[in-house]
C-alpha cells in the first residue's frame, strides 16, 4: 500500500470515529469509505463506525463493483441478493478480508474520496416526515433528495442514476444525499468540507424545529416503581422465556408506532406492544407479527426485551432515537412510516440477519 492510500485510510478511520457515536448512529448501523481510481475501502458489514481502525476497512476493486451496473441481475429478490454478493467477494482486492458494506456499490458510485452515511435523529426527523421532499428542496436546495428505495442493490441503481441526472445538469455530483426514511450520504474529497457539511445541515435543521415548537431533547417520564418493574419483568419473562432474558426499563416516552427505517427495524423490531404484557396479549401480537417484542409501552414505563444486555440495550437505544425521530418530524408535516413492503424487505433480508449476528442481537 503506497503513502497516499495509508494516509486516506487514516483520514477516514478519524471520520469514522467522528461520526460513529451515538449523536449520529447506533449499533453497527452507518457507512464510511475512501476511494481512488483503482480501489475502494469500504467499512465491513455490521461492525461498529466508532472503532474502526485503519486496517479494518474492506479493499475493493472497483472495476469489479462496476459489473454490479453492466450485467443483468436476476429478476427475484433472493437470487438478486445472492448473485450481488458474489459479485462483490469476486471485486475483493488480493488479500483483503471482510464482508464490505451493503452499501459499497453506492459509495462507489460517488466521485468523492471520502463519503460518511449516517442516520442522526435530527436528520431522519426530516427524512421521516411526510412532507420531506418538499421541506429538503426548500432547506437544502443543492442536495440531491431520493425517495425510499430498499437498500442494498436496488438504493445504488437509483442514486447512481439520480446522481447522474444531477450532474447532468449542474455539471458537478452534490455533496449531500437525503435519502427517505433512511438517513443522509456526505461526500468530499477533503474530510473537513465533510465536517462543515454535517455542521451546516444540523444548523439549519435545528432552527427549523426551534421554529417549530420541537422540544430540544427527547422528554422521559419519571420511571415507575421498583415493585411495579419486577412484575413486569416476572410476567414477561415467564411468557417470553429466553427472549425477555433481560429486561431494561426507562421512564414512559412516546415510541414510534412502527417502522421508521432499516435500523430500527433491524435492532427494535418494525412495531412495539403497547399494553399490559398479559399471556394471551403477547401470544396474539407474536401470532401477527412473528416474533417477540423488542420494545413494551405501557403509560408509566417503556421497556427493552432481548436475549442479551446488548440486544435489550440496543433496542432501548433504538426506541429513544426513534421517538426523537417521531418528536422532529413535527416539524415537516408529521410522521411517515415505512409501507408494509418495504418493512417486509428488511424483515426477511439476510444482510440484515448478518448484521444483526456481527452486534450480537441475534
Amino acid at each position: 500500500m503506497n503513502a497516499k492510500s495509508q494516509e486516506m485510510l487514516e483520514q477516514i478511520a478519524a471520520l469514522s470515529h467522528e461520526f460513529g457515536g451515538p449523536e449520529y448512529v447506533l449499533g453497527g448501523g452507518g457507512n464510511t469509505s475512501c476511494k481512488d481510481a483503482e480501489f475502494l475501502w469500504v467499512k465491513p458489514s455490521g461492525t461498529i463506525l466508532s472503532q474502526l481502525r485503519p486496517a479494518d476497512f474492506t479493499a475493493l476493486a472497483r472495476a469489479g463493483i462496476e459489473r454490479l451496473f453492466t450485467l443483468a441481475p436476476p429478476a427475484e429478490a433472493a437470487a438478486r441478493e445472492s448473485w450481488v454478493q458474489e459479485v462483490m467477494q469476486a471485486a475483493l482486492a488480493p488479500g483483503a478480508a471482510g464482508r464490505p458494506s451493503v452499501e459499497a456499490p453506492l459509495h462507489h458510485a460517488l466521485a468523492a474520496r471520502y463519503v460518511v452515511h449516517t442516520h442522526p435523529a435530527w436528520i431522519n426527523g426530516l427524512t421521516c416526515a411526510r412532507d420531506s421532499a418538499t421541506a429538503a428542496a426548500r432547506l437544502f436546495p443543492a442536495a440531491l433528495y431520493v425517495p425510499y428505495t430498499d437498500p442494498g442493490y436496488t438504493l445504488s441503481v437509483a442514486v447512481r442514476a439520480a446522481l447522474e441526472a444531477y450532474r447532468k445538469r449542474h455539471g458537478h455530483e452534490p455533496r449531500v444525499v437525503l435519502l427517505e426514511n433512511h438517513g443522509v450520504f456526505i461526500a468530499a474529497d477533503q474530510p473537513d468540507d465533510i465536517r462543515a457539511a454535517y455542521a451546516e445541515i444540523r444548523a439549519q435543521l435545528e432552527r427549523a424545529y426551534t421554529a417549530a415548537g420541537v422540544p430540544p431533547t427527547l422528554t422521559v417520564g419519571p420511571r415507575p416503581t421498583p415493585e411495579r418493574l419486577a412484575r413486569l419483568t416476572d410476567a414477561l419473562q415467564a411468557e417470553l422465556g429466553p427472549a425477555a432474558a433481560v429486561v431494561l426499563a426507562e421512564g414512559p416516552f412516546q415510541v414510534a408506532a412502527g417502522p421508521l427505517s432499516p435500523d430500527h427495524i433491524v435492532y427494535q423490531k418494525s412495531f412495539p406492544f403497547v399494553g399490559e404484557p398479559t399471556q394471551q396479549a403477547l401470544r396474539v401480537f407474536q401470532a401477527e407479527t412473528g416474533y417477540a417484542p423488542r420494545i413494551v409501552v405501557l403509560p408509566d414505563v417503556v421497556l427493552a426485551l432481548g436475549p442479551s444486555e446488548q440486544s435489550a440495550r440496543l433496542a432501548l437505544a433504538l426506541a429513544r432515537d426513534g421517538a426523537r425521530v417521531l418528536e422532529c418530524t413535527a416539524a415537516f408535516g408529521g410522521v411517515r412510516y415505512l409501507s408494509p413492503a418495504a418493512r417486509r424487505f428488511i424483515e426477511n433480508w439476510e444482510v440484515e440477519s448478518y448484521r444483526r449476528q456481527v452486534a450480537g442481537v441475534a
